[in-house]
């Protein structure tokens, strides 16, 4: 586009890392509705933000309440969708923060776009498994009972597909593990990852929740 200059900051993304004694990223939870993705990442963000991590939960009914309210379930306006929240998302880790999207984001090209996106940003996909007889059964917000009632069009794992990913970063099977365990294997992965300073280390193994 023409005339548009963007304005460089004085304070490099270094910087802020070195602030926060650790790095920004994404982490995005993927999987289908009802398998857990928001949950874990929100229990997540408090382990961390109890041990002074800066992060931030960016997810989908919040996203489209306000951000994305002007969009649908179209498999246009779903990739969208996922455009808007990862640039949002790019901002956020540039300013120093540890996000986690939980967005069902069910096409393979739009996770793709996501991680083309964030390469110059530590980016890692998290599978949120979770078998569709089991989402069926929790069914927390009632969607898949209105879907197979008719009154839901384009629900993902019913009426619209979800392409299950093929090399994710880690693996949650959420239908197997309490979620405490599930928030240990993510910080596991985090601290494996660098994402999470070593320095914190020490207070994850003193609360004896996450044993490497």
């Amino acid at each position: 586009m023409h005339n548009i200059f963007p304005s460089p900051s004085s304070v490099s993304t270094a910087d802020r890392h070195l602030l926060n004694r650790h790095s920004g990223g994404l982490i995005w939870f993927t999987g289908l509705s009802g398998s857990g993705k928001s949950t874990l990442a929100h229990a997540v963000e408090e382990k961390l933000h109890s041990l002074c991590v800066r992060s931030y939960v960016l997810d989908g009914d919040n996203i489209r309440t306000g951000l994305n309210k002007d969009l649908g379930l179209s498999p246009e306006d779903r990739k969208e969708n996922i455009r808007r929240i990862a640039e949002a998302a790019k901002l956020m880790a540039d300013a120093g923060l540890l996000v986690f999207a939980a967005f069902i984001a069910p096409y393979k090209q739009s996770r793709e776009y996501v991680h083309k996106l964030m390469a110059n940003w530590p980016y890692f996909e998290v599978y949120v498994k979770c078998s569709i007889e089991e989402c069926t059964k929790r069914d927390p917000k009632g969607l898949y009972k209105k879907a197979h009632a008719g009154e839901i069009t384009n629900m993902t794992g019913i009426s619209a597909p979800y392409e299950e990913p093929e090399h994710p970063d880690l693996i949650i099977d959420t239908d197997k593990l309490s979620l405490q365990q599930c928030v240990d294997e993510v910080i596991r992965f985090l601290l494996k990852q660098n994402l999470i300073s070593t320095v914190f280390q020490p207070k994850f193994d003193e609360l004896g929740k996450v044993k490497s």
